[in-house]
């Protein structure tokens, strides 16, 4: 980090430390205001509203287009004493505590915002119109407001699924209106490229269009290719040079920056297969990974960037650098001459050397690298770039000890392919249980930070990956409000968040969506949590201990040994919950100890299915009883019919009789034919 811009986060962090008492918010705005100060009255508009400002030039014409949107024919005056509405820029840096901040007064005659830059008057407009009642009056206040973190973003996936230009112009709109900054596009994966390179036509002309609309469909069928000319069974598309200028003028104009991700090394098939010379072996569909032996790659790859960063003038670069496999780099005579010439001991170093390389690129042309926590693998240090962290928060905990910085989205918090319901009632999305208030309730900066590594938390940023996702209209309801919550995550000062009062506000914002022609999530209609996570069950096992005969993953092992017989049921989600997954060639065999005879009625345990993830009912289900833990008798063996097209279930699989028993020995094996996870969350004993 640049020396005024790490002096600029110092003096953030002290004014947080320094800053006085806050009041109640406004009814309306979201994210919530650092600091309001109720007065007595309000403005009124009439038809016509005059306003003055200081601004000049393309941030004069900025601030004009935002007023474009106030109910009331808005013209401009050179003079401030006949205006109405002014905007003016302080002199003072020390005024407001950074660039984005703005100062708001409203008064019976007169609003005026201040900031010291041209983004902190628009924010400071963006509040004005949210606080708007019946388009017609302004309450009375004086706001003072900045934003907690510097980067405030979404991503959406248009590889899987291909999204116009003008419907990422109406994502930008309600960014900009909700103060968030970045908008990051997943341009490249195996599902189609998405950006047009002049270097390397083949790109657009192939690897943009696949033989099926449906992500689902391609990806379990022959994931294959095609020419766009090859007739009406090409599905995909890409952006043209001249779309992707005028994409990010727009998002500029409104003080977002598009952040451009291609990826490297892997997530490539589709590179790979239309230019095989960069894999490993040279053959068209085989691998995922470019081959990092190869100085054809990083030719190919710089070649990439240059076009790259002559169409995206933002300041980060991002390169992915996730789910790397590299097995091909094990055996590949490329790979270990590079590996011999650099002094590398291991594939995870060779990766480590191509990003560091690209890193060392980036930079020479003024850029900073961005890429996904495992950019860290093999050794490379961020120093001035910035790494996502998404498997946890260990990763941004890293860069930031290393002298990077880090952007947090962790998927239990921001990845919202997940569902944000009772999944049942839901379109088919990837697995898990992302609702509204756990988005909300997430804090990504981590106390166990010093405060000068807490300055280097870039910001956070919540993700759409669109697997399950086909239309538009499905990715504004994954999209939102959940992008609302984030928004007040990263803006707001922690102290100020509501989670009532922000549900409140944030149903008048889903209503104020759908009248704008948006396709949010329906909040009012929330079914929330599974019924049975509310409340623990009471039951003759609860707190019996559990032998294990096959192991729990270390991933999904919910309360540990305790686990099916702790008293709690899972919730909509398998993961970070109470549910228990098993992965081994044994899947689940526990035998639970009821500790003495015990007359038993009912023995029954809950199944989970996730088809997105993997996750299957059981193909054979046994329960035996024995009173010495050696001797067995069946009570219970079932065989089922394991349907993988069954997106997501929840399924109870019981006996019923008249046994005295101690010992309960439960057994579940998955399908030969599709394997997959087993989870179950209790085994109840009545």
């Amino acid at each position: 980090m640049v020396p005024g811009k790490w002096c600029a986060c110092l003096l953030l962090w002290a004014w947080m430390l320094c800053r006085p008492a806050l009041a109640a918010g406004p009814e309306g705005v979201i994210p919530v205001p650092w600091q309001v100060e109720t007065k007595v009255g309000q403005f009124h508009l009439t038809e016509t509203m005059w306003w003055y400002t200081d601004l000049e030039g393309e941030a004069y014409e900025r601030l004009a287009e935002a007023l474009e949107a106030f109910p009331a024919r808005m013209l401009p005056c050179n003079k401030a004493v006949r205006s109405q509405l002014q905007f003016r820029l302080l002199t003072d840096s020390a005024a407001l505590p950074g660039p984005e901040a703005y100062r708001l007064r409203i008064g019976p005659r007169l609003v005026s915002v201040e900031a010291l830059t041209d983004a902190g008057l628009f924010y400071g407009v963006q509040t004005l119109l949210a606080l708007l009642e019946e388009g017609k009056r302004l309450p009375c206040v004086e706001v003072t407001d900045h934003p907690r973190l510097a980067y405030r973003g979404v991503m959406i996936d248009v590889s899987r699924h291909f999204f116009s230009i003008d419907f990422l112009k109406r994502q930008v709109d309600v960014l900009a209106r909700y103060k968030m900054n970045r908008l990051h596009l997943h341009l490249t994966d195996a599902a189609g490229w998405r950006l047009q390179l002049n270097r390397y036509p083949e790109l657009t002309d192939v690897a943009a269009w696949r033989t099926e609309p449906l992500w689902k469909t391609w990806w379990n069928g022959d994931r294959r290719y095609v020419r766009h000319t090859e007739g009406d069974g090409a599905y995909g598309g890409f952006y043209t040079q001249a779309e992707v200028r005028d994409l990010v003028d727009y998002a500029r104009r409104r003080y977002v920056d598009i952040i451009p991700e291609v990826e490297m090394p892997s997530h490539s098939e589709e590179v790979l297969a239309v230019y095989p010379h960069l894999s490993c072996t040279g053959e068209p569909y085989r691998h995922a990974d470019f081959c990092p032996g190869k100085e054809a790659t990083f030719e190919f790859l710089e070649g990439v960037l240059d076009e790259v960063m002559d169409l995206f003038p933002s300041e980060y670069i991002h390169i992915g650098g996730d789910e790397a496999g590299k097995q091909a780099w094990r055996t590949c005579p490329d790979c270990r001459r590079r590996m011999e010439a650099e002094g590398l001991a291991t594939v995870d170093e060779l990766q480590g050397y191509l990003i560091g390389r690209v890193a060392e690129y980036l930079h020479a042309h003024g850029r900073r690298l961005m890429g996904w926590d495992e950019v860290l693998q093999g050794g490379f240090r961020p120093t001035g770039d910035a790494v996502m962290s998404w498997r946890g928060e260990e990763g941004g905990v890293r860069a930031v000890q290393a002298g990077g910085m880090a952007v947090m989205t962790p998927g239990e918090y921001a990845y919202w392919d997940k569902y944000q319901d009772a999944p049942p009632t839901q379109p088919e999305a990837m697995g898990g249980y992302l609702p509204l208030e756990k988005v909300y309730a997430y804090d990504p900066v981590p106390d166990s930070l010093s405060t000068e590594e807490q300055a280097r938390i870039l910001g956070v940023q919540g993700n759409v990956w669109a697997e399950y996702v086909p239309t538009e209209a499905q990715m504004e309801y994954m999209l939102y409000p959940r992008a609302l919550a984030l928004a007040e995550v990263a803006w707001s000062a922690p102290e100020r968040k509501s989670w009532p009062d922000f549900r409140r506000r944030a149903l008048q914002e889903v209503e104020r969506l759908q009248g704008e022609g948006y396709r949010p999530f329906p909040l009012r209609q929330e079914a929330g949590h599974r019924a049975e996570s509310l409340q623990p069950v009471q039951h003759l096992a609860v707190g019996k201990p559990v032998t294990y005969r096959a192991p729990w993953h270390p991933a999904y092992g919910a309360a540990g040994d305790a686990a099916l017989t702790d008293g709690r049921r899972g919730d909509w989600s398998f993961a970070g919950g109470d549910w228990q997954g098993f992965i081994s060639r044994q899947r689940l065999d526990v035998v639970v100890d009821l500790q003495q005879p015990t007359p038993v009625r009912r023995i029954a345990a809950d199944f989970l299915q996730v088809a997105g993830v993997e996750i299957y009912f059981p193909a054979t289900l046994h329960l035996s009883a024995s009173t010495d833990g050696e001797h067995f008798d069946p009570l219970l063996d079932e065989t089922y019919r394991v349907e993988t097209a069954l997106p997501y279930a929840c399924r109870r699989m019981e006996w019923l009789g008249n046994r005295e028993v101690r010992y309960l020995r439960l057994q579940a094996t998955a399908s030969p034919e599709h394997g997959g996870w087993v989870f179950t969350d209790e085994i109840v004993v009545e």
